[in-house]
């Protein structure tokens, strides 16, 4: 029972949760990348290339026969999977930027001055008193 105890802790625990929560969002944004790069991004790239696509790209390395496929080194598809990370990449980079430009806003906001210890405020009473 002491493993169910151990292994139900770890699983319930925010960090696995949240990870499991992030794993789950980068596959749909994963999914949202691709169908822009392969549906918005690369066609106009194909056009400007003269109509390529990249994953039609191969060499016939084999020719196919009635019984066997061809063989084909697919290099288009490896340029276009390229291109896809390195889309992500420029999009998580841009909104790290972001955070990070956010959290430099926060760090250069002064924090207001810490108040003063109850013994001053009552010395500072005492004195205002004695004053009038």
């Amino acid at each position: 029972m002491k493993i169910l105890d151990e292994f139900k802790t770890f699983a319930i625990k925010g960090n696995v949760v949240d990870m499991a929560v992030g794993i789950i969002i980068g596959l749909a944004f994963g999914k949202i990348v691709s169908s822009a790069v392969n549906d918005i991004i690369m066609p106009p790239i194909g056009l400007l290339l003269g109509g390529v696509n990249f994953t039609d790209l191969n060499i016939v390395m084999k020719a196919a026969t009635e019984t066997v496929p061809a063989v084909t080194w697919n290099y288009g598809n490896f340029i276009q999977v390229i291109i896809d990370f390195l889309i992500v990449a420029f999009v998580v980079f841009l909104l790290i930027k972001a955070i990070n430009a956010g959290k430099k806003k926060e760090a250069a906001a002064p924090a207001p001055p810490p108040a003063p210890p109850k013994q001053e405020i009552l010395l500072e009473e005492i004195r205002d008193l004695l004053k009038k």
